[in-house]
């Protein structure tokens, strides 16, 4: 009995019709006045601190005379700052300005809306299986990137030994940096207890960085433990740490809008964090991401007196429930 042969012009079909819904034929583009060369460069600029022109060539595999014409454009406008390393004066360094942080954070919400309408319109049994897809078919077109390295994903849901490895995590590194302690850990490991006996909530979510079996990284939504608002559940940002090494590749910002698209799919009146100051490039992530300071004060909850802040950001029908 022959093989059924693999489907490859409805494929193609299916990939221009994508490729016509997300603007790429021109036109407005994620809610810009920009090509999508140029809104992808600012969101890989923002993903990488001191990105180079030559990094930035190699991530949006373009030619360097496209890449310095869109960069020239871009730094006219005022989005992007080049600024020459002080190590060698040939290197470029990429930083995008106030304006052009405001922009991509622009972008992310146009996006993370067009996404969450979208997968509202499908069954949420259907999510994951469209994620899969992507992965699976974007992986496909580029064989051999990064076949070295050690696949990477990011996993929703309870595994094994997940309260022993997010409560690893936040101690090693806060022990280092803070110089937390037991207090700490306690506090980390019972709230995670706590959740993972309600993940089957529909409001509760947990995502994992993992590699080789190995949790490298985490977030989490709590949509119960605090107060709702004119009736409706207020979200609550948990456990979001990356591991040393996985910093600056973007896995934070992705785990991020992973939280956020559940967040808004759900409907949640705002989101909530309690974090503390000196964090300032947490912070900054978290103000890339809509979120602003609505407080601060001192605590010592964690075994030592600092100024713990707490960061909001509003949910999509915030407006309508004012």
């Amino acid at each position: 009995m022959p093989q059924d042969l693999p489907p490859i012009d409805e494929i193609r079909i299916q990939s221009r019709k994508l490729v016509r819904a997300l603007g790429f034929m021109g036109g407005p583009f994620a809610g810009t006045d920009l090509p999508p060369s140029s809104v992808h460069a600012l969101i890989e600029i923002e993903a990488t601190p001191d990105l180079t022109a030559v990094r930035l060539c190699e991530r949006l595999q373009l030619d360097k005379s496209s890449v310095s014409r869109l960069l020239g454009k871009l730094v006219q406008s005022g989005d992007v700052s080049d600024v020459r390393d002080a190590g060698d004066a040939r290197v470029k360094r990429l930083t995008l300005t106030g304006q052009g942080r405001r922009r991509v954070a622009a972008i992310h919400d146009f996006a993370r809306r067009q996404v969450g309408a979208a997968l509202h319109r499908l069954p949420p049994q259907h999510h994951r299986t469209v994620l899969d897809g992507l992965k699976l078919y974007a992986g496909a077109l580029a064989p051999g990137v990064d076949d070295a390295a050690p696949p990477i994903e990011i996993v929703a849901g309870y595994r094994p030994g997940l309260i022993a490895d997010m409560t690893g995590m936040h101690i090693d590194y806060y022990a280092r940096t803070a110089g937390f302690g037991r207090a700490f850990e306690a506090v980390v490991a019972g709230g995670l207890a706590d959740f993972c006996s309600r993940l089957d909530h529909p409001d509760n979510e947990v995502w994992t960085v993992v590699s080789t079996g190995r949790i490298l990284g985490s977030i989490a939504i709590d949509g119960q433990d605090l107060a709702r608002v004119q009736g409706a559940p207020v979200a609550h940002l948990r456990w979001f740490i990356l591991d040393n090494r996985l910093r600056s590749s973007g896995l934070g910002r992705r785990l991020m809008a992973q939280a956020l698209a559940f967040v808004d799919i759900r409907d949640f009146a705002r989101t909530d964090l309690w974090t503390f100051d000196g964090l300032s490039a947490a912070r900054h992530l978290y103000e890339t991401h809509g979120f602003a300071l609505a407080e601060q004060r001192p605590g010592d909850q964690w075994g030592r007196e600092v100024l713990e802040q707490r960061f909001t950001r509003p949910g999509p029908g915030a407006a309508s429930r004012a």
